[in-house]
């Protein structure tokens, strides 16, 4: 498509909420996941060095 102007292509011929909502979901979904996984991984290494202190006093 010919977008003539940035009002159209943001309205995308009628389907920009649409669109534009999926990627907002998207976005939304992905930046989730990452936050989840540095959780995970903070959690894993704060278990890891309690491991290991252990390990050194044992």
């Amino acid at each position: 498509m010919n977008w003539g102007s940035l009002s159209n292509f943001i309205d995308m011929g009628g389907r920009g909420f649409y669109v534009w909502g999926s990627y907002l979901i998207t976005l939304v979904c992905i930046v989730f996941e990452l936050v989840l996984l540095s959780r995970q991984k903070s959690a894993l290494w704060q278990r890891l060095t309690q491991i290991m202190k252990l390990n050194k006093q044992g």
